[in-house]
Protein backbone atom coordinates (compact mmCIF):
# COMPACT_ATOMS: atom_id res chain seq x y z
CA UNK A 1 0.00 0.00 0.00
CA UNK A 2 1.38 3.39 -0.97
CA UNK A 3 0.00 6.14 1.26
CA UNK A 4 1.56 8.73 -1.05
CA UNK A 5 -0.86 7.71 -3.81
CA UNK A 6 -3.85 8.60 -1.63
CA UNK A 7 -2.97 12.30 -1.29
CA UNK A 8 -1.08 14.11 -4.02
CA UNK A 9 -0.33 17.65 -5.10
CA UNK A 10 -2.87 19.09 -7.54
CA UNK A 11 -3.43 22.45 -9.17
CA UNK A 12 -4.12 24.95 -6.37
CA UNK A 13 -4.06 22.37 -3.58
CA UNK A 14 -4.20 18.61 -3.19
CA UNK A 15 -6.13 15.68 -4.62
CA UNK A 16 -7.42 12.93 -2.33
CA UNK A 17 -8.44 9.51 -3.64
CA UNK A 18 -11.57 8.35 -1.79
CA UNK A 19 -13.68 5.22 -1.36
CA UNK A 20 -17.17 6.40 -0.44
CA UNK A 21 -19.53 4.34 1.70
CA UNK A 22 -22.94 6.08 1.66
CA UNK A 23 -25.78 5.10 3.97
CA UNK A 24 -23.50 4.49 6.97
CA UNK A 25 -24.56 4.99 10.59
CA UNK A 26 -22.40 8.10 10.98
CA UNK A 27 -20.12 10.40 9.03
CA UNK A 28 -16.47 9.50 9.54
CA UNK A 29 -13.11 9.01 7.93
CA UNK A 30 -12.63 5.28 8.39
CA UNK A 31 -8.95 4.95 7.49
CA UNK A 32 -7.08 3.63 4.50
CA UNK A 33 -8.51 0.99 2.17
CA UNK A 34 -5.96 -0.03 -0.45
CA UNK A 35 -4.91 3.12 -2.31
CA UNK A 36 -7.87 5.21 -1.11
CA UNK A 37 -9.12 6.95 2.00
CA UNK A 38 -12.35 5.28 3.14
CA UNK A 39 -15.07 7.81 3.99
CA UNK A 40 -18.42 6.80 5.48
CA UNK A 41 -21.40 9.14 5.29
CA UNK A 42 -24.97 8.70 6.44
CA UNK A 43 -26.41 10.42 3.37
CA UNK A 44 -27.87 8.21 0.63
CA UNK A 45 -26.13 7.90 -2.76
CA UNK A 46 -28.83 9.79 -4.64
CA UNK A 47 -29.09 13.30 -5.98
CA UNK A 48 -25.53 14.12 -4.98
CA UNK A 49 -26.38 13.92 -1.26
CA UNK A 50 -23.50 11.60 -0.40
CA UNK A 51 -21.01 13.74 -2.37
CA UNK A 52 -22.17 16.84 -0.52
CA UNK A 53 -21.83 15.04 2.84
CA UNK A 54 -18.30 13.92 1.91
CA UNK A 55 -17.34 17.51 1.08
CA UNK A 56 -18.80 18.76 4.37
CA UNK A 57 -16.94 16.06 6.34
CA UNK A 58 -13.62 16.80 4.63
CA UNK A 59 -14.02 20.57 5.08
CA UNK A 60 -14.83 20.16 8.77
CA UNK A 61 -11.97 17.71 9.37
CA UNK A 62 -9.43 19.92 7.61
CA UNK A 63 -10.68 23.31 8.80
CA UNK A 64 -11.53 24.41 5.26
CA UNK A 65 -14.50 26.30 3.88
CA UNK A 66 -16.99 24.11 2.02
CA UNK A 67 -16.22 25.97 -1.23
CA UNK A 68 -12.59 24.75 -0.97
CA UNK A 69 -13.61 21.08 -1.25
CA UNK A 70 -15.05 19.52 -4.40
CA UNK A 71 -15.48 16.09 -5.93
CA UNK A 72 -13.65 16.28 -9.26
CA UNK A 73 -14.17 12.73 -10.50
CA UNK A 74 -16.34 9.74 -9.69
CA UNK A 75 -19.52 11.69 -8.94
CA UNK A 76 -21.65 8.56 -9.45
CA UNK A 77 -19.01 6.01 -8.45
CA UNK A 78 -17.88 4.89 -4.97
CA UNK A 79 -14.27 5.59 -6.02
CA UNK A 80 -13.87 9.36 -6.12
CA UNK A 81 -11.24 12.07 -6.22
CA UNK A 82 -11.70 15.23 -4.17
CA UNK A 83 -9.72 18.43 -4.70
CA UNK A 84 -8.88 20.49 -1.63
CA UNK A 85 -7.94 24.08 -2.34
CA UNK A 86 -5.80 26.22 -0.05
CA UNK A 87 -4.12 23.29 1.67
CA UNK A 88 -0.67 21.76 1.25
CA UNK A 89 0.02 18.06 0.80
CA UNK A 90 1.84 17.64 4.15
CA UNK A 91 -1.02 19.17 6.15
CA UNK A 92 -3.62 17.08 4.35
CA UNK A 93 -1.60 13.93 4.97
CA UNK A 94 -1.15 14.77 8.66
CA UNK A 95 -4.86 15.43 9.27
CA UNK A 96 -6.33 12.65 7.13
CA UNK A 97 -3.90 9.76 7.53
Amino acid sequence: MNRRAIISAAEGGVAVRLKAVPGAKRNEIAGVLGDRLKVRVSAPPEGGKANKAICVLLAKTLGLKLRDVEIVSGQTNPEKVARLTGLDEATARQKLL
